[in-house]
């Protein structure tokens, strides 16, 4: 692989949830390495015109019975929280702030994060609940609420969904890789099948 993956996500995304569990492996078949990006679809949804999927008459009935459903297939622990979505400022910038000291320990971070929200029910929107989820992780949990107010956290989380947006993601899970964009959890087996074979 000439480059890694772009794993772009929303923590309150099962469906990037999902695919945090596999994308990694996907991507180590191939000799390769993916680089978590945490975004925030609210400002996607601002350019997309978009709502949360739960909110969608219909469709978010269907969504929750597909994402239980995809979840017994992929034998992933799930369970939809009793608040869902939540805004995900808190763990995205938590994320963004260990990866700066190691990336591959903020990956461990993260799913310990998507786990307490899509598994535990615990609400990651609140800072101290991702910081409590950080300190079991091994991060001193002071220094993550002081991080979670930062200015300079704070903005970062912004730049990193902006330059997303730039690069034309909307959704979550979203992956990059070659340049090419797939949008969904169900397109990582032509994500394996192009880095197999390197396009078509």
């Amino acid at each position: 692989m000439a480059a890694p993956i772009d794993f772009y996500f929303d923590f309150s995304s099962p469906y990037g949830y999902f695919a945090s569990t596999r994308i990694d492996a996907l991507a180590a078949k191939h000799g390769g390495e993916v680089v978590w990006r945490p975004i925030l679809l609210g400002m996607a949804f601002k350019v997309t015109g978009g709502q949360p999927l739960p909110t969608l008459p219909l469709k978010g009935d269907y969504g929750k019975h597909d994402m239980a459903r995809c979840a017994r297939y992929y034998r992933i622990p799930f369970r939809i929280p009793t608040q869902f979505p939540v805004a995900t400022q808190a763990p995205g910038r938590a994320f963004y702030w260990a990866a700066d000291q190691d990336p591959r320990k903020a990956k461990a971070l993260a799913a310990a994060l998507f786990r307490a929200y899509l598994v535990e029910d615990r609400d990651i929107s609140n800072p101290e609940i991702t910081a409590e989820v950080a300190a079991a992780a091994g991060y001193d949990r002071q220094a993550v609420l002081a991080a979670l107010k930062s200015p300079e956290v704070k903005e970062r989380l912004v730049k990193e969904t902006q330059a997303a947006l730039d690069r034309g993601v909307f959704g979550s899970p979203f992956v990059v890789v070659d340049q090419e964009p797939f949008w969904g959890m169900d397109r990582l087996e032509q994500v394996d099948k192009w880095l197999a074979t390197g396009g078509w």
